[in-house]
């Protein structure tokens, strides 16, 4: 992969957030939750919510994990 490609793509990516951003504080939200109102509330929610689901994502693996060779077991002809 080309660097300069992958800085392109970070500077866009990093432009288009700010842009986001800008436009949050500029964009008036008729909110039924007074927290909902707050600046950059939708991008730390989301944010929030993807760690979360990470986070349950791990625990849940051992719970469900299972042995390399678990398909192996059985009658084989």
């Amino acid at each position: 992969m080309d660097k300069l490609n992958v800085r392109r793509v970070l500077y866009s990516l990093y432009v288009f957030c700010a842009v986001l951003l800008v436009i949050d504080f500029l964009y008036y939200r008729h909110s039924l939750h007074p927290w909902e109102s707050w600046a950059g509330f939708y991008a730390v929610y989301g944010f929030v919510g993807c760690v979360l689901l990470v986070l349950i994502a791990k625990l849940l693996r051992g719970l469900v994990r299972r042995p390399e060779n678990y398909y192996d077991k059985g009658n084989r002809r």
